[in-house]
């Protein structure tokens, strides 16, 4: 494994959090432990990755296909919620980190909104790592958002449609005013996006590994990282600097 000085780190890294039922039910478990576990690796990784230098840190925690899945599991995934908001205040508190949720948060029940407005409040002048949760999020949906306030701003004569820019697009998205992903990592061996972040992933760097996600570790965000340090970065077959 390399030296950790001798590594460039990304800016920022989005995370698909993929095979808690799974290795849940490998143990014998029900799927609601992987969750659990689940929930605990994303604290770990939070703090190794911003002690390793990774600035950003986006994960992929409920999806708007999500809410498809059994009921009870649904039911037990917000319980969860909940009690992860909790536990996140006081690790960013802890941590200074700085925290965001993506996704359209009209989904969601009336308490589990109040606690993500309290969590992004009292976090957001925080220095640490930037982390984002992605709540009942989906590209798809993120961008028809985007396009249908961009249409009412053109309807009521405060947009011109000349005046549409990718980076005015950008900028009506759930992730407005942070850094594009410079690595996406998938666990759990599947090798596709989901309708995670569609837009922003344009020039990003994948990664799939198949480690299930309560089994990564630091040393697995490390290969993900050395695998990034190997891959000819280029723009428009620029090279990055």
């Amino acid at each position: 494994m390399a030296n950790l000085s001798e590594l460039k780190m990304p800016n920022h890294v989005a995370i698909i959090l993929d095979g808690n039922g799974r290795w849940a039910k490998s143990k014998g478990m029900p799927r609601n432990y992987g969750h659990v576990q689940g929930a605990k690796t994303v604290e770990v990784i939070c703090e190794e990755a911003y002690k390793m230098g990774i600035q950003y840190l986006t994960v992929y925690a409920f999806s708007t296909e999500n809410w498809n899945r059994p009921k009870d599991e649904v039911d037990a995934l917000m319980k969860l919620l909940r009690n992860y908001m909790k536990t996140c205040l006081t690790t960013a508190k802890k941590n200074r980190m700085c925290v965001r949720v993506l996704g359209d948060k009209t989904g969601l029940d009336a308490d589990i909104r109040q606690r993500i407005a309290e969590l992004e409040e009292s976090t957001k002048n925080n220095d640490g790592l930037h982390f984002q949760i992605a709540l009942n999020y989906g590209g798809r949906d993120e961008i028809v958002r985007a396009v249908k306030e961009i249409a009412g701003k053109v309807k009521e004569g405060e947009l011109d449609p000349s005046d549409i820019t990718e980076q005015y697009l950008s900028d009506m998205l759930d992730t407005k005013g942070l850094p594009e992903p410079d690595l996406l990592i998938r666990t759990c061996n599947e090798q596709r996006i989901s309708n995670f972040l569609l837009w922003q992933l344009a020039y990003t760097e994948f990664y799939f590994t198949p480690v299930a996600w309560p089994d990564f570790s630091k040393e697995e965000l490390i290969k993900a990282v050395e695998a990034y340090n190997h891959r000819d970065r280029r723009y428009g077959r620029i090279e990055e600097e």
